[in-house]
């Protein structure tokens, strides 16, 4: 009897000692998320206006600098296909990248410096992405707390709420645009502080690969990996035109207005608590319907600001197009897990490569619209279209592996 208890309060302060692991886990991949992703990929989102305020650059150029970040993106995502060694030791070299390129943006006034700094920035943000996603999802895997994985994903959220909020007081108080990139270099080196130590150990003492979690013939993987891959990058472009130019957009839209510099903290609140609610569903559910209804409703949101660019409209478009963000991320990560298991890390920087095309071709394509149309709807309607076309593809794929079951 004596025995059994002491069996069980080991048990209990074992299952308490892997739970605070989990949590610390979840907690370092939200924050080095919020780094790569939050400051390090979307700060140039709210500091856009900022500086095509200042002159240094026009809409033009701006679409430009984002579509270099985009593809460093893709780039990053490329190099992860191919990078072998300690994951933990990528992450932090993404991160301390991060920070010192974010700086550059402030200290350095040329154009053409600026394009190679947002190209490396998209290289680090992708490497700490999928390092960071893989690593922390396979930890909470083998801690039996793989729900908690949405919670990495309220990082880049984190990260939009932020910048997001201190861009609408820096232009309450006439800053230039320099001092928004100096004051994210510093959020991001107190972030990196914050999670370098859960970083420090090396992947190699993970435990060995597992099996993807249900045994598919290989023909059904390969028809499910070309799907899944297809439908992520429409995902990459169907929303990164609100999400590179919304502040522009509702600017246009609403002259004068104070809102227009709060849609974007709004968008980033509800990336952070969508990707929170996704986990509260249950972990069963099928990731590709769950990805489908994420991108209606990311179309719906599109659409919303078309429809109605008013208050009402951007900010239930900012609603829609968030509360899905990082969910559609962490439902397609874990569906890659599904098919490769531990063995996932290649097929995750294939599909972040494949979303890093999407994100490449939006911005251009915006600013041409534009200049051809005046405004942004035609290039809104083509983003809704695609996610459309996306959610049809991961319906389709669904009912075929159902009819294959």
């Amino acid at each position: 009897m004596k025995q059994a208890q002491i069996t069980a309060t080991a048990d209990i302060a074992m299952k308490m000692e892997q739970n605070q692991e989990a949590w610390r886990v979840a907690l370092a991949g939200a924050l080095a998320l919020a780094v790569a992703m939050g400051i390090g990929r979307f700060a140039f989102t709210p500091l856009l206006p900022m500086m095509l305020h200042d002159g240094v650059i026009d809409l033009s150029a701006g679409g430009w600098l984002a579509t270099a970040n985009y593809l460093g993106y893709f780039i990053g995502a490329l190099l992860c296909m191919a990078l072998r060694g300690s994951a933990t030791r990528f992450i932090r070299i993404g991160l301390a990248a991060t920070v010192v390129l974010t700086l550059g943006m402030g200290l350095l006034q040329s154009p053409g410096l600026w394009l190679a700094l947002r190209t490396l920035a998209g290289i680090a943000s992708a490497c700490t992405f999928v390092f960071a996603s893989g690593w922390c999802l396979q930890r909470l895997a083998q801690l039996h707390a793989p729900a908690l994985g949405g919670i990495i994903y309220c990082g880049p959220g984190l990260g939009i709420l932020l910048t997001g909020l201190a861009t609408s007081a820096m232009v309450s108080h006439h800053w230039k645009a320099s001092y928004g990139w100096l004051s994210y270099a510093l959020l991001a080196l107190l972030l990196t502080a914050t999670v370098w130590r859960t970083f420090a150990g090396s992947s190699s003492t993970l435990h060995a690969p597992a099996a993807p979690s249900h045994a598919l013939p290989p023909a059904q993987i390969v028809r499910q990996t070309r799907g899944l891959t297809i439908a992520y990058a429409l995902a990459g472009f169907g929303y990164i035109i609100t999400a590179t130019f919304l502040p522009v957009i509702a600017r246009q839209a609403l002259p004068g207005s104070r809102w227009p510099d709060l849609f974007w903290p709004l968008f980033g609140i509800c990336v952070s608590l969508g990707a929170w609610l996704a986990t509260r569903l249950p972990i069963h559910w099928d990731n590709r319907l769950l990805l489908a209804a994420c991108y209606l409703l990311q179309a719906c949101g599109i659409l919303a600001g078309v429809a109605s660019p008013s208050v009402f409209g951007f900010a239930l478009g900012s609603i829609l197009l968030g509360m899905p963000f990082t969910a559609i991320t962490l439902f397609a990560m874990r569906d890659a897990r599904r098919l490769r298991g531990d063995q996932a890390r290649s097929l995750m920087g294939l599909l972040t490569a494949t979303y890093g095309i999407g994100q490449i071709v939006g911005p251009p394509l915006a600013t041409r619209l534009v200049q051809g149309s005046g405004s942004f709807t035609s290039s809104l309607c083509v983003a809704a279209f695609a996610l459309v076309a996306g959610a049809c593809l991961l319906g389709q794929m669904y009912r075929e592996s159902r009819q294959r079951a």
